[in-house]
């Protein structure tokens, strides 16, 4: 009998793809707030459960003797400016769902093998040039407080006897969501560029890397707490955005100052466009995990290729 996974924020970007990777090695089980978006979504691949994202319910029993839970769900931070009820929105969907999960795993008389969590490179803050690992400190800012607020929840998990991992993610980079149409978008108009100086770093995975990752870290029962889910090889954006532009056969000639950035978009601009993170996923590359995609412009043509080819064939 196939082991079960239960998979929180199976209807998002990484969760679809989570889902389509793992059918069939295992039993699936999605929670959402919207089972019957669910069902369409992600039905075929999974059996839908409905959660209010806050508490453990009646979904609950399925936690008992499942090999992993993935807890993925959680507002997007990178869609408009933050207010105060945005800002909110941000921590309560994080840390309401990372509660629900612990009260869930706390309760089952057959614990699960390993809890995954999702936090972020947010966690670092800001760092400028510094090279950062799983073992950095914390930085300032928002993005940072939600990170170690969700990872402190998760640390109850580790007192209840049960492996429980952080996963740190950068920007994941696929066609179907994520930072990749919105920043590839201003190319096919001729107006690539950069925001701000172009000297901020910029940590990234690819889809398919991020899924394989996390299945490692289901699979691996050595690795555990905070770790770092981004390609060994991060760029500045304004590298990022030169690879863009070969890949897409398009200059990357326009440049936003950060302040009309900042005018536009408040904090969010400075957290989530102008944040400089230089992470590398230490305990991935100690562990042995193999990147498919370790170099920036190889992913972005598997993406944006076959996004073309895909537009052509259509």
């Amino acid at each position: 009998m196939a082991k079960r996974v239960v998979i929180a924020g199976a209807t998002g970007f990484i969760g679809r793809a989570l889902c389509r990777r793992l059918h069939g090695a295992y039993e699936l089980i999605a929670l959402s707030r919207d089972a019957k978006r669910a069902v369409g979504a992600v039905g075929e691949y999974a059996k839908v459960f409905e959660w209010d994202a806050r508490t453990a319910s009646t979904w609950a029993a399925q936690v008992e003797g499942a090999h992993a839970i993935i807890n993925l769900a959680g507002e997007n931070v990178a869609e408009g400016r933050w207010r105060q009820s945005k800002r909110d929105s941000i921590t309560q969907s994080r840390t309401n769902s990372a509660h629900a999960i612990v009260d869930a795993v706390a309760g089952a008389r057959k614990k699960p093998s390993v809890v995954i969590q999702a936090s972020a490179v947010g966690y670092y803050g800001s760092r400028d040039d510094e090279t950062l690992h799983e073992d950095s400190p914390s930085g300032s800012g928002f993005l940072a407080e939600v990170c170690r607020k969700v990872e402190a929840i998760g640390t109850r998990i580790d007192r209840v006897g049960v492996r429980y991992v952080a996963i740190r993610t950068g920007a994941v980079l696929g066609r179907e969501g994520g930072a990749l149409p919105r920043l590839a978008a201003p190319f096919r108009f001729f107006l690539g560029g950069h925001v701000g100086s172009g000297r901020h770093w910029f940590s990234w995975i690819s889809l398919d890397d991020e899924i394989e990752a996390i299945r490692f870290l289901m699979e691996d029962p050595n690795l555990r707490d905070a770790c770092n889910l981004t390609a060994p090889h991060p760029v500045t954006m304004k590298q990022f955005v030169g690879i863009l532009g070969q890949v897409l056969h398009r200059p990357a000639w326009t440049v936003v100052p950060g302040f009309a950035v900042r005018l536009a978009l408040g904090q969010m601009a400075d957290e989530v466009l102008l944040t400089s993170q230089r992470v590398i996923p230490r305990k991935l590359i100690d562990a042995g995990f193999q990147f498919r995609y370790p170099d920036l412009k190889a992913a972005l043509e598997t993406e944006l290729c076959q996004t073309e080819n895909d537009h052509e064939s259509g």
